[in-house]
């Protein structure tokens, strides 16, 4: 017999908070400080509550420190000139300093198959975006703000080879996190009468 949990007003109130309290910042409006390590190990050990069927952990992180950036910033280099032989030298430096923005850059890479033929991409996925939500949770309830990003670097090969991602392995998107040093306007949210309906009877 399955048991419930007694409801709490005051949890529930503050999930709530905690949820629309999220938004996007732009990484170029985040700046230091960035999470210490204390704050790091929260946001990270938050993904690991996300809903992961078979417990397959299809997720990971790569952290990408200060040190470190310039190499990042090579790759999107050279994956624009890949797409755009005229790129200009402008054009280029916009696309180098992506990678130093915000305090914490990570890429978040998901597994495709070559372990459970039973869950497929879309719970791969799933699990991913759940693990990656939790993250930026934490964040919020630490104080930072936080953003995805992706690009059509995402697919060069030079960042494959940066990540060290094998065959069965696809990046994601970039996590972002830092103190917010300008926001903007927060955009309207959807109402659930947007999204959500119920299955009619059978007719």
């Amino acid at each position: 017999m399955s048991e419930r949990s007694e409801p709490s007003a005051s949890l529930a109130e503050m999930c709530a908070a905690l949820i629309h309290a999220r938004r996007t910042t732009l990484p170029k409006r985040l700046g230091e400080p960035g999470p210490d390590a204390a704050a790091l190990d929260l946001i990270l050990e938050a993904a690991s509550a996300a809903p992961d069927h078979h417990s397959l952990t299809p997720w990971r992180f790569v952290i990408v420190p200060a040190q470190e950036r310039e190499r990042l910033a090579d790759v999107f280099a050279a994956s624009l000139l890949e797409r755009d032989a005229t790129a200009t030298p402008d054009e280029v430096a916009k696309a180098r300093e992506k990678a130093h923005r915000a305090p914490l850059l990570m890429l978040a890479i998901v597994r495709i198959g070559g372990d459970d033929p039973d869950i497929p991409a879309a719970e791969r996925l799933l699990s991913t975006g759940c693990a990656i939500q939790n993250m930026l949770l934490m964040a919020t309830a630490l104080g930072y703000g936080s953003a995805l990003t992706s690009g059509k670097a995402l697919d060069a090969s030079g960042l494959r080879g940066l990540f060290e991602l094998e065959s069965n392995e696809h990046a994601v998107c970039f996590v972002s996190i830092g103190t917010v040093v300008s926001g903007k306007p927060a955009r309207p949210r959807p109402r659930s009468s947007t999204y959500v309906r119920t299955l009619p009877p059978k007719t």
